[in-house]
């Protein structure tokens, strides 16, 4: 592969993807990699976007106006990287809201960088999932962009967006987005949430199915482990929040009243 065919199928490519490929080609002096990198940027054919991070420049395009997808952008955050919360939503077409703000899931995080008005953030997997080594549940690969991208499952991103509302806009975004899918594998889900060991996070994923009985034809075989695993005293599903509130005694949860009666409803 030379040089034009590595940009015909990297769309978006780090110095290090290029760097491997000079090596196959026994040019492995780091050097000529940045001559490279800055002749190409010169020509007008590529754009620096992050730090060692460069987009391909269409033909007919200029660096400052050329189209770059951000999916694509943010899954070259880190080698690992699983786009995840509101930002698989997105990617799926099921988020209520467009948001500017695209996160991924890894092992190795970065700092948070912008580009073009949209942050691009890293989360790592959650603590739970890394010590029973099963940080990737749920997530699979899309090809859709012509390129692979990581992206966590409907089911896992159901419960992900549950358990971290700060990643997912809140919880009317969470729960209009959610509603948007019209199936889970709900084994799949419950089998997820039990994962976490997490109080909270099971009460949570069960106080949603619950809502979503008929929908999406939850049994009460679903809903017992998650129950058997609420917390013995109340939580709060929101424990920042000043609004006002509603005891769900079922899933020992504390429930602001907009979520609880879904009130946003009334305003379609």
């Amino acid at each position: 592969m030379d040089f034009q065919q590595f940009l015909d199928t990297h769309p978006v490519f780090t110095a290090k993807e290029l760097g491997e490929l000079q090596r196959q080609k026994g040019l492995a002096n780091r050097w000529t990699r940045k001559a490279l990198l800055a002749h190409h940027r010169k020509q007008g054919h590529i754009v620096r976007v992050l730090r060692g991070l460069y987009a391909v420049v269409p033909p007919g395009c200029t660096p400052d106006k050329c189209p770059v997808d951000s999916f694509v952008l943010a899954s070259k955050l880190r080698e690992d990287a699983v786009l995840a919360y509101h930002t698989a939503l997105d990617f799926y077409g099921k988020a209520y809201s467009a948001f500017q703000s695209f996160f991924v899931l890894t092992r190795h995080p970065v700092k948070p960088a912008a580009w073009r008005g949209a942050t691009f953030r890293t989360v790592l997997f959650p603590k739970a999932l890394l010590r029973k080594q099963k940080e990737t549940y749920g997530v699979v690969t899309d090809n859709s962009r012509n390129v692979p991208l990581c992206v966590t499952s409907y089911e896992r991103t159901l419960v992900d967006v549950l358990d971290r509302p700060d990643l997912a806009g809140g919880w009317e975004e969470i729960w209009r987005s959610l509603e948007m899918v019209e199936f889970f594998d709900l084994d799949r889900v419950v089998e997820y949430a039990l994962l976490f060991d997490n109080a909270t996070t099971a009460a949570k994923v069960g106080y949603f199915l619950d809502q979503h009985r008929e929908r999406l034809h939850v049994t009460d075989a679903h809903l017992q482990p998650l129950r058997d695993r609420r917390p013995k005293e109340p939580h709060y599903l929101d424990r920042g929040s000043p609004r006002e509130t509603r005891l769900v005694k079922d899933w020992s949860l504390v429930v602001p009243v907009e979520v609880a009666g879904r009130t946003w409803e009334e305003l379609r």
